[in-house]
């Protein structure tokens, strides 16, 4: 299967949340989120739940879902064609534990997640936003923390990968504030190598220009998951 063969679904007007091929269509400016139901018990099947967000060409993911069957998967990804590229990935890789959604990752987790119910998430290379007037559009900011920790189980875990030292310190600064979050590698918080976590295209490109990656991990805390908002 190529990536053209999966074609969006709909027209801008015709827009709503949707199943097509396996892939769940989050529609962008589209007021009535909240009113969708999950009839089918697609995100709450009782089964252990693991989340990419910003999963690119699908790499990562679709190495993890391999090395993982008895799991169940979910990439999100904001941008149809490299939706279409892990669509294309998953068909010819035979992968049967691996949701695709496309959307914005905010909407689709305060939206369309029940609360308690993933294991864990993953956010590898998220858009870092550089310069300092685009800054507010970095995913890792207050209410995306705060939509993590409603839909994570207690003891859940949240790993984040980046390679822009500023975004790194701001991530930690976001999860740290959080009474839900403990950090758990030592001050200052991250680490700078992670022994087989997996290959992304970003990753690659970043690893050959020379980067440094900063991992950094957070547990929910159990006794503070009530003190959570829905926000």
């Amino acid at each position: 299967m190529r990536p053209k063969n999966v074609k969006f679904p709909f027209t801008w007007e015709e827009r709503k949340p949707l199943f097509h091929e396996g892939i769940f269509i989050v529609p962008q400016c589209y007021e009535e989120h909240s009113k969708w139901k999950d009839e089918e018990g697609i995100f709450s099947r009782s089964q252990s739940f693991s989340i990419e967000y910003c999963s690119g060409n699908g790499d990562w993911i679709i190495e993890k879902a391999l090395q993982n069957p008895n799991r169940m998967w979910i990439a999100v990804e904001k941008q149809f064609q490299r939706v279409q590229k892990i669509w294309s990935k998953r068909q010819n890789h035979r992968v049967e534990n691996l949701l695709i959604v496309c959307g914005e990752a905010l909407t689709f987790t305060q939206f369309y997640l029940p609360e308690a119910h993933i294991d864990e998430v993953f956010i590898n290379f998220p858009d870092p936003w550089p310069k300092k007037r685009h800054a507010k559009h970095r995913l890792i900011q207050r209410p995306f923390v705060e939509v993590l920790a409603r839909i994570l189980k207690p003891s859940g875990t949240a790993t984040l990968v980046t390679d822009d030292a500023s975004y790194s310190q701001q991530m930690i600064e976001e999860m740290v504030a959080h009474p839900a979050w403990k950090a758990t590698f030592p001050e200052p918080y991250f680490k700078k190598n992670w022994e087989n976590y997996g290959s992304s295209w970003f990753g690659n490109l970043w690893y050959q220009k020379g980067r440094e990656f900063y991992y950094m991990q957070f547990v929910k805390h159990e006794h503070n998951s009530a003190r959570c908002s829905s926000y």
